[in-house]
């Protein structure tokens, strides 16, 4: 296996692991103990500081990855849709170049890994406890169910290994590791109740104060939303916060929001602990059987995710906590230990890159680009100055309005425009227009607005100065290259009347 030409590679993912609960990216959780396993990878390797994805939830990112293209080109706007099973191009690509393709763990993909020599796979979000699989080779899809027992980070950690104890050695392989962990509702492993159990989890200021964040998108009209947009963890949110699921309304203000903080931080970073114990069972493996040196690892998120930052939960804002995926790379052939990158990369480089590792060429339908030559300590040329992001569902789950932007290294540009892409009319066949209250919630228009934040100075996001005049200038190169891009990326609204109205209007606001 050593002596192969083409390496090894193994995607590891996990959902909803933000670069903050890594020890390596050096946030104020970074001296909890969280990811030694994950930290040593980092250091071995290379870390990017500026990965991102172009919308922050789970079934879009997936798609991007898999196919290296955004969300209009591959047609994954939002949860409910589907990957054409034809556009599963990561395995079909490398499957050319002589690749045994799996994945094992979670998919959420919806239709079946048809692309992959094998796969053993959740069914949509899977249980954390002894959860189901779909398993080729047992039975017809969506039929093919195998049960199993055990915590889901644990079996899906012991399903890899076996797998790789069988796997015919005489060709190279790639396979997608994916965890369910720590996705909410944070289901972890008994054995880590008590981890953390007498530990102050630092707490981001924002979670308390945070007078010149947002817009009338994000507050409304004199703070008249704030009650209404955004799960929060605090009581403030009046029906979707971290308070009233776990201590009924009991509490608020400043004490609610430190003690739902507390909890949901500690349930967090239990599953993230979990996973982190895991990989380091399988790199124990990976070494015992001499697969470590040739074997590419790559480590990430599906997404960040809100950890009380701005007083929010889960993920879907463009803001850096739940827009930034951690992307770390361990080849010991290639890249040299310790490298840290600040290029600007997102989720739909990931296929192309993965490709000409495995010695071919990026397919001319993706996207995305790779960045092979600064894991060769060698310069990009010709790289992107902006990264574009929009997420399309609409305050469905967690309460967030639709919005797109474009992030550079310096700068952000968020404009909310508010709206569902579906006009009324075909809204009432969509899954969320099945119930009379999420088709009124989800229909419903939350006021437009831009936001625009200095990340050299306010890196946090705590000052929106869309209004100040010494950025004008700036902003208005920012809105120039964002119009690019919606046309270069085939991201623009021509398909969506309704909502492209309401961007010609405010525009210019």
């Amino acid at each position: 296996m050593a002596q192969n030409k083409q390496p090894n590679i193994i995607f590891i993912m996990s959902d909803d692991h933000a670069a903050q609960a890594i020890g390596a990216y050096g946030s104020r959780l970074a001296n909890l103990g969280l990811t030694p396993n994950i930290d040593k990878l980092a250091q071995e390797g290379i870390r990017f500081e500026n990965a991102y994805c172009n919308n922050s939830i789970c079934t879009p990112s997936r798609a991007s990855i898999i196919t290296g293209q955004y969300s209009q080109t591959n047609g994954v706007l939002d949860l409910d849709i589907s990957l054409d099973t034809a556009k599963q191009y990561l395995p079909i690509e490398l499957k050319k170049l002589g690749y045994t393709t799996a994945i094992i763990g979670k998919w959420h993909l919806h239709n079946e890994p048809v692309a992959f020599d094998y796969y053993k796979i959740l069914p949509g979000q899977g249980e954390y406890f002894n959860p189901n699989f779909h398993e080729k080779g047992q039975g017809k899809w969506p039929n093919n169910i195998v049960k199993s027992e055990g915590h889901s980070t644990d079996v899906i950690t012991d399903l890899t290994i076996n797998y790789l104890k069988n796997l015919d050695k005489s060709k190279p392989f790639f396979l997608m590791h994916h965890y369910k962990a720590p996705h909410d509702m944070f289901e972890y492993a008994p054995r880590y109740e008590d981890f953390l159990a007498e530990t102050e989890i630092p707490e981001p200021a924002s979670l308390y104060y945070q007078p010149n964040w947002g817009s009338e998108a994000t507050r409304g009209k004199n703070d008249s939303l704030i009650n209404y947009i955004g799960t929060s963890i605090s009581d403030r949110h009046k029906d979707r916060n971290y308070n009233k699921l776990f201590h009924k309304d009991t509490l608020s203000g400043k004490e609610s929001a430190h003690l739902g903080y507390q909890t949901y931080m500690k349930r967090y970073l239990r599953c993230v602990k979990g996973v982190d114990d895991n990989l380091g069972r399988l790199f124990e493996y990976l070494k015992s059987e001499g697969l470590w040196d040739n074997t590419i690892i790559i480590y990430t998120g599906d997404q960040g995710m809100m950890l009380g930052e701005h007083d929010l939960q889960d993920k879907r804002w463009m803001y850096d906590e739940a827009m930034r995926m951690p992307y770390i790379m361990h080849y010991p052939k290639m890249i040299k230990p310790g490298l840290v990158s600040d290029l600007l990369i997102n989720n739909t480089d990931y296929a192309p890159t993965i490709i000409e590792l495995a010695g071919g060429k990026t397919p001319s339908y993706m996207q995305g680009r790779s960045f092979i030559n600064t894991l060769k300590s060698k310069e990009e040329k010709d790289w992107r100055i902006a990264t574009y992001y929009r997420y399309w569902m609409h305050m469905i789950h967690h309460w967030v309005p639709a919005h797109f932007g474009i992030r550079t290294k310096d700068y952000k540009l968020i404009f909310y425009y508010g709206k569902h892409y579906l006009p009324s009319t075909e809204f009432k066949n969509h899954y969320w227009g099945k119930t009379s209250k999420d088709s009124l919630r989800v229909q419903s228009q939350t006021p437009p607005a831009w936001e625009f934040y200095n990340l050299k100075n306010d890196p946090e996001e705590l000052n929106n100065r869309y209004y100040d005049p010494e950025y004008q200038g700036i902003i208005t190169q920012l809105k120039e290259e964002l119009k690019k891009q919606r046309i270069e990326l085939n991201e623009t609204d021509n398909k969506y009347p309704e909502t492209q109205k309401i961007v010609n209007k405010y525009w210019n606001n």
